[in-house]
């Protein structure tokens, strides 16, 4: 061969190269057409040169920290170099195919979507199939959602919870959850027709005016739009195309998510939002190499309008089911930020932008769009209804229907009052002829939350006073007064004494004592007046009105306060509130505060409290605590037993289903549990997600490289994601005091389920040591045993016909209870 070619290496430089003049190199932007320069010859010829090519930042949320992406100058010995995986996990710019020119290039370009297209068709199958089968009031149809465990004074269930019904005629209720769910139901009934006159009693039939099968269809396109959100979660994360299928095939055929989808319940939007609030999570990290691009900000904005969404169910004792999910996208957003932190190239105004960005997308307006939903809830309700006396007087007297406005404005000597405790969750004062079991054995006095004559109390004298004389001229109630609170139904009178409270024994016991003409001086109270919402402060104060008014009750002889503070009697006082006298003067606590609600007095006109607004944010808030005080009250009942309840252990393996209806002969029978294979594959996962990353550890520390970093980096994201949104969601419920069932664990499955799919992958369909076929039958094998699994027990949600009995195979543990008569 003629001639030479040479070879032009630069000026030689007696400078040392170090990690960093190669390292610092930015990725160079992606042009996919033809680049037109001349081949250059390789640098180096040795076989063992270092290879070399730009450091990825660290790759942000969920992320180990990447210290390098080579291997150190060949030496490790423990692993050779393995090629690139063709992921993208950490936002980097993908490939944006031109504008569609055809209709036929058009969908070349969406071929990608024809896959989740085919899923959502199929779920639309399994939703629908058979929807309206049963005609009977199925499970918690009676109450449009939970079971509702109302503080009545009863033992039993209280059946006022006809949530949809109540939207539609618009009147005012009570419930322990925030009301989105029942907003959506209620405006489903409305599109459906339903006319709000049906009492939706457990196991009823449906009269042929309810339209329950299109209000069931409706509501069970929450559960057809798992489906696909299943399948795009997946591709975000990063999975095969494998992986992907097989996430879509579980949350298609699991019989839990399919047979709590087919019903006129809230769990299907809970399950929804849920899955919506992970997709959008994943498909903003995704964009994470574009920060403050309008795909950024749309995704971070629909990232926090799906935690206001999702977030729908608070208690105080950490029943946060939609909140769980939002714990998961806050750890994430801290590592996020944590990360930028920890990036000293970053300018301080980038870090702040940041923080700017995430306190705004992901705190302020998840509480806007939670708080949207109670303005449009008091908004649609303003109708007096069974719920009215869980919020302030002064909100419930600008209901329609409510009379408040027409009672005397002004209290007197004589007047028959309610007292509402202006606490946060405060109720009525209230007394009933029971007699406390404990301390005196007087009548209880308790604080109740629905309106009944034993909340009524009439204003008289002491007992060294003239009686009272409806004839003599009227005396008003002023600050300093000192009275008597006569029970209206029993004639006692409200006492105290130096006994302990029975539950909170610091205090001293509130009861009822004597009659109409037995009593003595610990039945004096003296009246403090705290402020007036309307007037001002106390300076302003002349005469106590109604509603308006803040009071204080101090014992004349203990020198106490009446308080009520939302401590919870036992079975005995019904599980209503409370009511004590607490020693410490603390002129702050709203507790101690208490109002005229309602008011009666013949010789007095009527007011003008129509004209007082309660502020909304009063009403947001006293109705959220309402909520928490009352979800206090579900819990087990020792004395009884709930067939139906199951315990937290009982959930990942299906120790128990959940039947939910009657189980007679002539009945379609509805079992909730789950596809086993799926439950207790996905369960399984993850104790062995567990053991791999701890293996990888180990090996890790012995300088074996099993994955490069960014398949460790990706690995890692993965895993967090589903472990932790597992945990998340499922280790609050074991140390829970509530009532649960097994329905509780169904927005937990997901995580688990994503937890499957993410190992199978990684071990299998997407593993270098296997060849294709091996990958196709291992999918095989998974896809068409899920398949079989869901066909076997396809009945438990479409609904079993006839006895029981004759369906044979069903009792795959012997402590479901399927085919037992109980």
């Amino acid at each position: 061969m003629s001639g030479t070619v040479t070879v032009d290496f630069g000026a030689s430089d007696s400078h040392t190269r170090t990690s960093d003049d190669f390292e610092q190199v930015s990725y160079p932007t992606t042009h996919w057409p033809s680049q037109q320069h001349e081949e250059g010859l390789p640098l180096y010829a040795e076989e063992k040169a270092r290879r070399r090519g730009p450091r990825t930042a660290g790759s942000a949320p969920f992320s180990v920290d990447e210290r390098d992406l080579y291997d150190d100058e060949g030496k490790d010995i423990y692993s050779k170099s393995r090629a690139f995986r063709s992921y993208n996990p950490n936002g980097r710019p993908r490939y944006h195919a031109p504008p569609p020119t055809s209709i036929k290039e058009f969908l070349l370009q969406n071929l990608e979507h024809v896959i989740p297209i085919i899923y959502t068709l199929l779920s639309c199958w399994t939703r629908y199939h058979k929807i309206g089968h049963s005609n009977t009031v199925v499970w918690d149809e009676a109450h449009f959602g939970m079971l509702l465990f109302l503080l009545t004074g009863i033992s039993n269930l209280r059946n006022l919870g006809k949530f949809g019904s109540q939207y539609i005629r618009r009147e005012f209720y009570f419930d322990v959850h925030p009301p989105l769910g029942k907003l959506i139901v209620g405006f489903v009934g409305l599109l459906a027709g339903y006319d709000g006159s049906f009492e939706f009693k457990s196991g009823s039939e449906y009269p042929e005016n309810v339209p329950y099968v299109a209000m069931r269809v409706m509501l069970a396109t929450f559960g057809v739009g798992m489906v696909p959100l299943g399948w795009y979660t997946a591709v975000e994360l990063g999975m095969s195309q494998w992986a992907c299928h097989l996430v879509a095939l579980m949350v298609l055929l699991d019989v839990g998510w399919l047979c709590i989808s087919r019903f006129i319940l809230l769990d299907s939007m809970l399950l929804f939002f849920t899955l919506l609030a992970v997709f959008c999570m994943t498909k903003f990290h995704n964009q994470q190499y574009q920060p403050f691009s309008f795909d950024w900000w749309a995704w971070l904005t629909f990232t926090g309008i799906s935690i206001g969404l999702v977030t729908r169910r608070v208690s105080s004792t950490i029943k946060l089911i939609g909140l769980f999910v939002t714990a998961l996208i806050g750890l994430y957003t801290i590592e996020d930020l944590w990360d930028k932190f920890g990036d000293v190239k970053m300018p301080v105004r980038t870090q702040l932008k940041h923080w700017g960005a995430r306190i705004g997308c992901l705190i302020v307006l998840p509480i806007i769009v939670f708080m949207a939903s109670f303005k449009l809830h008091f908004i649609v309700l303003n109708r007096s209804g069974s719920g009215d006396a869980q919020m302030s007087s002064l909100f419930q007297a600008n209901l329609i229907g409510n009379d408040f406005a027409r009672n005397p404005l002004e209290i007197a000597i004589g007047s028959k009052v309610t007292l509402k405790n202006y606490g946060y969750g405060g109720g009525l004062l209230h007394s009933h002829v029971q007699t406390f079991p404990v301390g005196s054995n007087q009548q209880q006095v308790t604080c109740y939350h629905y309106k009944d004559e034993n909340n009524d109390w009439n204003i008289l004298p002491r007992w060294n006073e003239p009686e009272y004389d409806p004839t003599a001229p009227i005396r008003f109630l002023k600050h300093d007064d000192v009275i008597r609170l006569s029970h209206a139904p029993t004639t006692r009178n409200l006492h105290s004494h130096t006994i302990p409270a029975p539950v909170t024994k610091l205090h001293h016991e509130v009861s009822c004592y004597g009659n109409a003409t037995v009593g003595d001086s610990y039945d004096y109270w003296k009246v403090e007046v705290v402020d007036d919402i309307k007037r001002g402060s106390r300076e302003h104060v002349d005469k106590i009105h109604s509603l308006t008014t803040r009071l204080r009750f101090k014992h004349q002889v203990l020198g106490c306060y009446l308080r009520a503070a939302n401590a919870i009697l036992p079975q005995w006082g019904f599980k209503q509130v409370e009511v004590t006298c607490v020693p410490e003067n603390d002129k702050y606590d709203p507790h101690t505060y208490w109002n005229v609600e309602s008011h009666w007095n013949d010789r007095l006109p009527a007011g003008e409290t129509k004209y007082y607004k309660s502020p909304f944010l009063h009403d947001f808030w006293h109705l959220n605590v309402a909520m928490m005080t009352s979800n206090n009250a579900l819990v087990p009942d020792p004395d009884k037993e709930d067939i139906l309840a199951s315990k937290p252990f009982d959930w990942p393996f299906i120790h128990l289903g959940l039947r939910m209806c009657g189980w007679g002969d002539s009945q379609t029978k509805y079992y909730l549990m789950g596809n086993p294979l799926i439950w207790w594959g996905s369960t399984l996962s993850l104790m062995l997600s567990l053991v791999a990353l701890g293996v990888y550890l180990l090996r890790q520390q012995r300088k074996y490289a099993d994955m490069d970093p960014q398949e460790w980096d990706h690995f890692l994201y993965v895993g967090k994601v589903a472990f932790l949104g597992w945990a998340l969601h499922y280790i609050p419920f074991l140390i829970m005091g509530r009532v649960t069932y097994l329905h509780h664990y169904l927005p937990t499955l997901y995580f688990a389920v994503l937890m499957l799919a993410h190992l199978l992958d990684h071990f299998i369909f997407s593993s270098r040591r296997l060849i294709p076929r091996t990958k196709v039958i291992a999918f095989g094998i998974c896809a068409g045993s899920i398949i079989l699994t869901f066909w076997w027990f396809k009945g438990v949600a479409f609904g079993i016909d006839g006895p029981i009995a004759d369906h044979k195979g069903l009792l795959w543990r012997e402590s479901w209870n399927i085919y037992t008569q109980r």
